[in-house]
């Protein structure tokens, strides 16, 4: 139930890999320490290179708070308005109001102790200031270590410049890294010139350690002192620091070979990290063999130019910020820059296209997991298309492929930015523009946003039946239902669904969206009181979902399942399956799924005879409804099994430990309150005083969910 908060682990959004090799800064590091004690604030600046990072992180290793570290990693980010959503997705959170990237920052760290770390945000200065300036001032338990070039100029702001290596440290740095590559380099006068050419940069001294597997520490040396030659006069008004690492890094680059050097410059174009077959994609060609790329990769990952990291989708690497700017420059000075960004949209329009399709596949969890991965390139491939006018259309279809990832991973707010760019945009393709309208209407239905939702499903209807396209009409025709829906007018939301769910059939449509404007209608039905109904159109549901491997409709289908189950009076099947659709829910991130299943496990748990559990779930429910909207999408049928179940456990426990039980569950974290919800065994005892109440049939004002006996089985809907 990763829900609004991040999962109860030391570290939230990671730190860097490979700080275990940590040589010299002690002193530094104890500083830090006694920094971070007392001011609220602490900032670590100095040039690029210096090891501001790897002291960072193992200071905050250090010093985690009750809460937590949040490492936020801003180097790929360039727009300044992305820094809010940046930090919102290093932090683990999901929002699915329409409330700003701030405000859900504001709401989680409001009572939270908690360090968070901005790494890399000095061109972004402005934006980062200004958040972490209200966050301060809002969110007394907070604490933020800032790591870049240059201070935030805040108030109370405790300022620590990193300075190089001494003579000593130096020296150990480079000999341990070229230890790691089965280099000795003894007591070696040349190692200490090396080290004290290269002024102890960290970064500096570890591109040369790349080299002494073919150079003798003297003849780097010697090549060393002819790019100081060559290079010094380029920037005589940098700062010396600035100097000796730009030449370290030229020196580097010089080493290589032009192969070497044209794939460092187009690597440049990634943002984060990236695997093997992107860059093969994306960079091979002109110059560059596809066949030779891995073997291109693996001489610059030997000379540290990139670093190999372990991802939950396999091998990835990574190029120092400093590192890829470098590169940057010499892709622009080659004139194939934008080529290579279209190359790099072209492999991530593809990946989303891809990863669209497989959503509806045994495969959904690797989906979700590899489209998590990527986000740092596919916002950068938005980024590129929705700001080049001939390219909008492919902006328009980036946007709308990745519904599955907005909709079903809790990022409904980061789709509906993409998306409100996407629709505005004119691009002259009207099917890319209409998926985009359908997509952002009902990512505004989930958002709680009627009047947005209305009026872009609206148009999206209007001008797909102007153009005659007819699966634009049906997915308008679908969320429009799934809004009448939420909204408690449930003739027409019936209505809508059922023709929905014909067009669908008439044009060949089964996916995802499909099955679940089935649930939907079975929804509907439930609340009609027609509980039959309801199950027959989730069973077939359930068996097209466990025949194509699709887990996160399915779990939609439990829902509405169990539903059906409590009110049937079968408490143990309401149970299991409510926790099967949590744990579902849970591994994709869906906080809507969440917290729609912990209300009725509450309300289960009520009728199970234990209500002051009940009343601790129902304040496990409240704490992430903020994150989803309106709670119960002010709908009085979503809302009649949290009333119900209120009633049942005030009447049990009396106000006072009503209210304490609803304290303990809304105090518990993320995975306290998962294990919670999930560590109960179904009971069977038989009914007790708290049995549910089955009218045959209810209006919108009754508090008692519409129910009849469920029968189970039926015919599939087809």
């Amino acid at each position: 139930m990763r829900a609004t908060e991040p999962e109860d682990s030391p570290a939230v959004g990671g730190p860097p890999p490979e700080i275990d090799a940590f040589v010299g800064r002690a002193a530094e590091l104890a500083a830090l320490g006694r920094a971070l004690g007392t001011a609220r604030l602490v900032t670590v600046t100095g040039p690029g290179g210096v090891g501001k990072t790897r002291l960072a992180a193992r200071a905050a290793a250090g010093r985690a708070p009750r809460d937590g570290v949040g490492w936020v990693e801003l180097a790929p980010v360039r727009d300044p308005r992305f820094v809010e959503h940046a930090v919102v997705a290093a932090l683990g959170l999901t929002d699915h109001t329409t409330r700003p990237p701030r405000g859900t920052l504001l709401a989680h760290l409001a009572d939270r102790e908690l360090l968070l770390v901005l790494d890399g945000f000095e061109h972004l200065v402005d934006a980062c200031a200004g958040l972490v300036a209200e966050l301060l001032r809002r969110a007394p338990g907070l604490r933020v270590l800032a790591v870049g070039r240059r201070p935030l100029a805040l108030t109370g702001e405790r300022v620590l410049p990193l300075a190089p290596l001494p003579g000593d440290d130096a020296v150990a740095l480079l000999r341990e890294r070229a230890a790691a590559l089965g280099v000795d380099t003894g007591d070696d006068a040349d190692v200490r010139d090396v080290c004290r050419r290269l002024d102890g940069i960290p970064l500096a001294l570890e591109l040369a350690a790349g080299r002494l597997g073919a150079l003798s520490p003297a003849r780097l040396l010697e090549r060393l002192d002819d790019r100081f030659r060559l290079l010094t006069g380029e920037r005589r008004d940098a700062p010396p620091r600035h100097r000796t690492l730009r030449t370290a890094i030229g020196w580097s680059h010089e080493l290589c070979t032009p192969a070497q050097r044209l794939l460092w410059a187009r690597l440049s174009v990634f943002a984060g990290s990236v695997d093997l077959e992107a860059v093969e994609y994306v960079c091979a060609g002109d110059g560059l063999a596809a066949d030779d790329v891995l073997d291109v990769l693996s001489e610059l990952l030997a000379q540290s130019v990139l670093a190999r990291e372990e991802s939950p989708t396999g091998v990835r690497y990574r190029m120092l910020d400093t590192v890829r700017a470098y590169g940057a420059e010499w892709l622009a000075a080659t004139g194939d820059e934008q080529r290579l960004r279209r190359r790099h949209r072209d492999w991530y329009l593809g990946l989303a296209t891809w990863c669209e399709l497989d959503w509806f596949s045994p495969r959904q969890a690797e989906v979700a997991a590899r489209t998590e991965t990527e986000l740092p390139n596919l916002r950068r491939a938005l980024e590129h298309s929705l700001a080049e006018p001939d390219e909008a259309h492919l902006g328009q279809t980036l946007a709308g492929s990745l519904w599955f990832y907005w909709a079903g991973c809790g990022r409904l707010s980061e789709g509906r930015h993409w998306l409100e760019q996407a629709v505005r945009a004119e691009s002259g393709h009207e099917g890319a523009r209409l998926k985009a309208l359908w997509v952002l209407g009902y990512v505004a239905v989930l958002q709680g946003d009627t009047a947005r939702a209305l009026g872009v499903l609206r148009a999206c209807r209007q001008e797909a039946e102007l153009r005659a396209d007819p699966v634009a009409v049906a997915y308008a025709e679908h969320r429009t239902g799934c809004l009448a829906l939420v909204s408690d007018d449930l003739p027409r939301a019936e209505a809508l669904l059922r023709s929905a769910l014909a067009r669908y059939r008439e044009i060949g449509e089964l996916n995802s969206n499909v099955l679940m404007g089935q649930v939907e209608l079975a929804m509907a039905r439930a609340f009609q009181g027609d509980l039959p109904d309801a199950v027959r159109l989730c069973e077939n549901v359930r068996r097209v979902c466990e025949r194509h491997g699709e887990r996160w409709t399915r779990g939609y289908a439990l829902y509405v399942l169990a539903y059906a189950a409590w009110a049937d009076g079968d408490q143990a099947a309401a149970r299991a399956l409510l926790v099967e659709c949590l744990t579902g829910a849970h591994a994709f991130h869906d906080l809507l799924a969440s917290v729609l299943t912990v209300e009725l496990l509450a309300l289960v748990t009520a009728v199970d005879g234990d209500a002051a559990e009940a009343a601790v779930l129902q304040g496990v429910a409240a704490r992430m409804w903020p994150s989803v909207g309106l709670p119960l999408f002010g709908s009085a049928h979503y809302n009649a099994p949290h009333e119900r179940c209120e009633a049942l456990a005030r009447e049990a426990l009396g106000d006072a430990r009503y209210r304490e039980g609803l304290r303990e569950g809304t105090a518990l974290a993320p995975e306290a309150a998962l294990a919670r919800a999930l560590g109960r065994p179904p009971r069977t005892a038989e009914a007790t005083a708290c049995a549910p109440a089955r009218p045959a049939s209810q209006g919108p004002g009754t508090q008692e969910p519409a129910a009849s006996r469920a029968h189970r089985g039926g015919e599939t809907a087809g």
